[in-house]
C-alpha cells in the first residue's frame, strides 16, 4: 500500500472519465443495446453488459458476443453513431462529490487532466459539455496508434512535461490500476463505476476508496 501523505503532495492528478468522474453507465448500456440490437444481435440472451464499461469497446464486444475483430468494430461503430446522436450531457452527470474534488484541487495549485480510453475526440466533447473545473490536456484513444489506457497515460504526462513521480492516476477500473502501474506512477482506485467487489484489490491498486470524499483525504483536499 502507498503513503497515502505522499500522493497528496503529487503536483499532477490524472482521472479516468467514464465511471470515475461521470455516470455514464446507463447511457453506454442503452446505447450497446440499441447497436447490438441494430446488428441483429438477440440482446436479452447476451445478459449482462457491464464488462463492456472500461476497456476499448471493441474488445468489450468481441469478449460478450464471441466475434472477430472486425464484428466487433462494426458493433463499435454503430454504437458511435448512437451515442453521438442520442446522449445528452444530462444522461451522464457527474457523480456525488466530483465538481468539488476538481475544483479544491484547482485552487490548491495541482494540476488535472485526463487519461481515458474513450475516443479522444468523443471525450473531448462531452467532458467540455459538463462545466466542470477545466482540465489541462484531455487525452483518449486514436485509431490507430494509441490503443491501451497506459498508451493514453503516458501520451496525457507527455502533453504535461511530467514524470512519472509528479503523477498520480485516479480511476474505477483495474484498466487504470493497470495501465498507470505500466507507466511507473500509483492508482488510486474508487468504487464508484462498475468494478466487481474485490477488483481493485486483484489489480493491487496502491489505494483504494469508495467515494470521491475518500479520494478527495488521499489526495489532500477534504475540508
Amino acid at each position: 500500500m502507498t503513503d497515502t501523505l505522499h500522493l497528496s503532495t503529487r503536483p499532477v492528478v490524472l482521472f479516468d472519465f467514464d465511471g470515475t468522474l461521470a455516470d455514464t453507465s446507463p447511457a453506454i448500456l442503452r446505447m450497446a443495446r440499441m447497436a447490438l440490437g441494430n446488428r441483429g444481435y438477440d440482446v436479452d440472451s447476451l445478459g449482462d453488459m457491464t464488462s463492456l464499461i472500461g476497456p476499448p469497446l471493441y474488445d468489450g464486444f468481441m469478449d460478450l458476443c464471441h466475434v472477430d475483430l472486425d464484428e466487433a468494430i462494426a458493433i463499435t461503430n454503430e454504437y458511435r453513431k448512437l451515442f453521438n446522436a442520442e446522449v445528452k450531457p444530462e444522461d451522464y452527470p457527474p457523480l456525488p462529490g466530483v465538481p468539488e474534488l476538481l475544483q479544491a484541487l484547482v485552487d490548491r495549485g495541482t494540476r488535472i487532466a485526463i487519461a481515458t480510453s474513450r475516443l479522444e475526440s468523443m471525450a473531448i466533447d462531452m467532458i467540455n459539455a459538463l462545466g466542470l473545473p477545466p482540465f489541462e490536456v484531455i487525452v483518449g484513444r486514436l485509431e490507430p496508434g494509441r490503443d491501451t489506457k497506459a498508451d493514453c497515460i503516458r501520451e496525457a504526462m507527455r502533453q504535461l512535461g511530467v514524470t512519472c513521480d509528479e503523477v498520480v492516476m485516479v480511476g474505477d477500473r483495474k484498466h487504470d490500476t493497470q495501465g498507470a502501474h505500466a507507466c511507473g506512477i500509483p492508482c488510486i482506485a474508487v468504487y464508484t463505476g462498475t468494478a466487481k467487489p474485490g477488483e481493485h484489490e486483484e489489480a493491487g491498486a496502491d489505494v483504494i476508496c469508495h467515494g470521491m470524499g475518500e479520494v478527495a483525504q488521499v489526495l489532500g483536499v477534504s475540508h
